[in-house]
């Protein structure tokens, strides 16, 4: 039987595109509280069901799925060059593990073959024949098409025998984009890799009494547990603090709080911490989008994961990557005065600019972040994330410059702190923030 949060789920999916939709309309079509209705809304809007757009309201929008390359297959790679399939298909779904680019002789190409390999040449038949024969699938660039000989071969051994207009440099480029983004998601830690499963998660439910609470928070050592209802929906969470002065006989639902903040398996542990530091929570409950209750994430988990993610190098540089790499010490600072605040410099590459020759916005966004992360870790030994940054361009920052960044201290306290920092260019100054940051509280 489904639930009033999953029948208003189910009824806006049936409404069309650019429909208006508000809490009343619902309450009123399917006979719930405007609460419930609400809280429908509410998680349809997480879930990319609608949207509310300023002074048009909430409105019904075109779900939009989530493009990801879990594998890089072959299938794949003729989205990414934007090619045709000349044979083998019944190999498309096979995994890419490297590509070659045959632009050497025979006897030279046979030793880099390799099952499982793509070899991107052009209208060398005999190279694409060779291929085909050592188990690799073929690329044929530049817009040239191949013989009836080499696609009975390809679909004789289900290898993909693939074409496209672009050239081997490009298409060699696309490939190793797509690899690199690959690399740099499977990189990024999400709930779903580190939440504590409902196996090993302990709970009350609702009809539970606060004597209840105290037996389990006697043999657990825990103080916060979500509370479950029928069909282990989540109802609610309580901790310790709702217990003062509460009777052993006292319902759970009468001192729990309800609606509490809760995560999917989806989210990215960044984005968990930042919520967990700002609002102050230890513990949130992992929910399925019907609020089935799927375990816990700590903060304390969170954290952890946080400062091993940043000490691990990473497989595909980020464009952040790349920026931290230039950022280095400046050899101005005085390193015999202790807690003082090192300066660095940055050199402006042509990847840094943009159309008009200077640095790009983002890229001196990043410069300045970095660096006030990495002068928080040097003088008080503590991570932290960006909660906010007023950043003042003043001056054109061109090509090759080097700017010189100094970083002061405004205030470090246990879970904040700010940063005043300048930008200078051959000792004038060109820009100026003030960065807000939270602290991680290393375990």
């Amino acid at each position: 039987m489904t639930t009033k949060h999953e029948r208003i789920l189910a009824y806006i999916e049936t409404l069309p595109v650019g429909e208006k939709i508000s809490v009343r309309l619902i309450a009123k079509n399917l006979k719930v509280s405007e609460g419930t209705a609400y809280r429908a809304i509410k998680e349809a809007e997480n879930s990319g069901l609608v949207s509310t757009i300023q002074r048009v309201g909430t409105i019904r929008i075109e779900r939009k799925m989530k493009e990801s390359i879990e594998t890089l297959c072959y299938g794949e790679i003729i989205k990414i060059i934007e090619g045709d399939i000349f044979g083998g298909k019944k190999g498309l779904n096979n995994v890419l593990t490297k590509f070659i680019i045959g632009a050497m002789k025979e006897d030279a190409i046979v030793r880099y073959i390799t099952p499982g390999s793509l070899m991107i040449v052009g209208n060398r038949e005999s190279v694409q024949k060779l291929a085909l024969e050592s188990g690799a699938a073929v690329l044929v660039t530049g817009g040239f098409e191949t013989s009836d000989e080499i696609i009975e071969l390809a679909n004789e051994l289900a290898l993909p025998l693939m074409g496209t207009s672009y050239d081997s440099f490009t298409v060699a480029t696309m490939i190793n984009r797509a690899m690199t983004d690959q690399l740099i998601k499977k990189e990024i830690i999400l709930v779903e890799d580190i939440y504590t499963k409902i196996e090993q998660t302990m709970y009350l439910n609702v009809e539970d009494i606060v004597l209840d609470y105290r037996r389990l928070n006697e043999k657990s050592g825990h103080t916060r547990f979500p509370v479950v209802g029928k069909n282990m929906r989540l109802v609610g969470i309580v901790a310790a603090k709702d217990m003062i002065g509460k009777g052993d006989q006292q319902s759970i639902d009468r001192v729990m709080t309800k609606d509490p903040t809760v995560v999917k398996t989806h989210v990215s542990v960044a984005s968990v911490g930042h919520l967990m530091i700002w609002d102050e929570l230890e513990v949130m409950p992992v929910v399925e989008d019907n609020l089935t209750l799927m375990g816990i994430i700590s903060r304390q988990d969170v954290m952890k994961a946080m400062q091993l993610a940043q000490r691990q190098p990473q497989i595909g540089d980020t464009i952040s990557d790349q920026i931290q790499e230039q950022i280095e010490l400046s050899s101005e600072n005085h390193t015999g005065i202790e807690n003082s605040i090192p300066s660095y410099k940055f050199s402006v590459t042509p990847q840094m600019t943009d159309s008009v020759g200077t640095i790009s916005f983002g890229v001196l966004s990043e410069i300045i972040t970095s660096c006030a992360k990495r002068s928080l870790l040097l003088y008080q030994k503590r991570d932290a994330l960006i909660e906010q940054m007023d950043l003042h361009y003043f001056k054109m920052i061109q090509l090759e410059s080097i700017l010189e960044i100094k970083p002061k201290v405004f205030e470090i306290g246990r879970r904040s702190s700010k940063f005043d920092i300048e930008v200078y260019v051959e000792n004038v100054l060109v820009a100026k923030a003030i960065v807000i940051c939270q602290m991680m509280q290393r375990n």
